[in-house]
């Protein structure tokens, strides 16, 4: 539940060197915690990843040298103009091989500052705009080309503890935001208005996704998302549901009764639409296909795993795999073909009192296994307190998904590697919990939000207009409100 209190800080020291004196991460595979490091993933996205990740194998073999991995930029480029790989140009997996070294952590440099808490902060699917949404009813979205200009200051409508979530349609035409209120408001986003100010210089029009027969403002959105054609709407409430919004027919088309508890974290698994995947403070991740929704309320599968609830969710895009973020300190991978159809949940793993709120975890709860755990792989190291803090797979087009990144509670953003499970990176500048952080789609640039109101980012090697570094620029904190 995103009901955010007070909380005491810890910090990290930053391991930013991405090949030397990496620490390695105590892990769990299938429920059993490794004595020594991180188990090798042995699991086809094992195989997945580095096929997208590996160079082209004519290019390895005629190279000089002795063949080892990495291969050196030069002798990449040396490759490529010599048209060893036959084809007089990079393949896909050549060039995550170049880039997926070079990780987003020089910096950071100052993007924003502002005087309320960042609660979600987003790239565009083509990373030319930037949005970010503030606990002080401000979101705004920056134009990433232009320097960072703000394009948009939206003054969001109706506020309701703060902007829970937000997502920008696929044509990036409009935006929707959320707040602890059944009505998502949408805004133009192509008119030429910087100031939106809800119904006083611009419209925001405001989806009802009440059923008829629910009575109302009973219930808050905590993650709304667009379907790739732009055409639908997912959210997940407080009321343990998920919804699907027509936006053609303008109207409410779905509503599953999905969990026992908060419906955290929505999202579509692939660009079909079919398939939806789900995640609720009852610890489980659901699966459900649309093309075979017979009796309401049935997930086509349930994957179990988590010991707390579960605070996000990112698909890897291909309808199979899926990360989660878990107020059990942990991340988890999991394949969809390991789902059950029948799981119901064990009420009986926790022997302790404890709220994620207000309360650090529990010493004795990191030694806990689930009795029958389906993911394939789990990473630690990060915390997940106070709020629900996001989890994602890096990029494709860059880095062929080799990592996963999330914010954390004690201020930092953690990069793992998917497969060795190797933490390459912690980045530190905040000094408050990272909720929310995303990585450009094409370059090595992450751009992290806290709940210190800095808006900022990290590259590799920088974008070479030498900038103000964050830690010595100081920024009048805007006021709005």
């Amino acid at each position: 539940m995103e009901n955010e209190m007070g909380y005491a800080m810890s910090r990290l020291e930053i391991d930013s060197e991405h090949c030397d004196g990496c620490k390695t991460i105590n892990a769990i595979d299938n429920g059993q915690k490794s004595n020594t490091s991180f188990n090798i993933l042995d699991h086809e996205i094992s195989l997945e990843t580095n096929l997208k990740s590996r160079p082209h194998q004519r290019l390895d073999e005629m190279m000089p040298g002795k063949r080892k991995l990495p291969v050196s930029t030069v002798k990449m480029l040396a490759g490529r103009e010599g048209n060893y790989s036959g084809r007089g140009r990079f393949s896909a997996a050549d060039r995550c091989h170049m880039l997926g070294r070079y990780l987003p952590v020089n910096g950071p440099w100052l993007i924003d500052q502002m005087t309320s808490r960042a609660y979600v902060s987003q790239f565009s699917a083509d990373g030319s705009l930037f949005v970010a949404g503030f606990q002080g009813s401000h979101i705004r979205i920056y134009n990433v080309e232009k320097g960072w200009k703000v394009q948009k200051n939206i003054l969001a409508k109706s506020l309701r503890w703060t902007v829970t979530d937000t997502s920008l349609s696929p044509d990036q035409h409009h935006l929707v935001y959320t707040s602890m209120s059944p009505i998502v408001h949408i805004v133009d986003v192509r008119s030429t208005a910087t100031e939106s100010l809800a119904n006083i210089t611009e419209i925001h029009d405001g989806l009802d996704f009440s059923a008829e027969d629910y009575g109302g403002y009973s219930f808050g959105i905590f993650s709304v998302k667009f379907s790739t054609d732009g055409r639908e709407l997912v959210a997940g409430s407080s009321d343990d549901s998920i919804y699907v919004y027509d936006l053609e027919a303008n109207k409410l088309s779905l509503r599953i009764l999905a969990h026992g508890s908060d419906v955290n974290t929505v999202c579509f698994a692939d660009e079909s639409g079919h398939l939806i995947y789900s995640g609720s403070d009852d610890n489980l991740c659901k699966v459900w296909d649309r093309r075979c929704f017979i009796a309401r309320g049935r997930p086509a599968g349930v994957l179990a795993g988590h010991l707390e609830g579960i605070t996000f969710l990112d698909s890897r895009g291909d309808g199979r795999y899926l990360i989660s973020n878990g107020k059990d300190q942990t991340i988890k991978l999991w394949d969809i073909r390991k789902m059950t159809s029948n799981y119901t949940c064990s009420a009986g793993l926790r022997n302790y009192e404890w709220d994620y709120r207000w309360m650090d975890y529990p010493p004795q709860a990191k030694d806990l296994k689930h009795p029958g755990d389906q993911s394939v792989a789990t990473y630690r190291g990060h915390s997940v307190l106070r709020t629900l803090i996001r989890c994602y797979f890096s990029p494709t087009y860059s880095t062929g998904q080799k990592y996963i990144y999330t914010g954390s509670h004690d201020s930092c953003i953690y990069i793992y590697d998917l497969v060795s499970g190797e933490q390459v990176a912690v980045l530190k500048h905040h000094k408050s919990p990272v909720r929310d952080c995303s990585w450009h789609p094409d370059y090595p640039m992450l751009v992290s939000s806290s709940w210190d109101g800095d808006v900022v980012k990290w590259e590799f090697p920088g974008s070479g207009e030498a900038p103000i570094p964050a830690a010595k620029k100081t920024i009048r904190r805007r006021q709005f409100y």
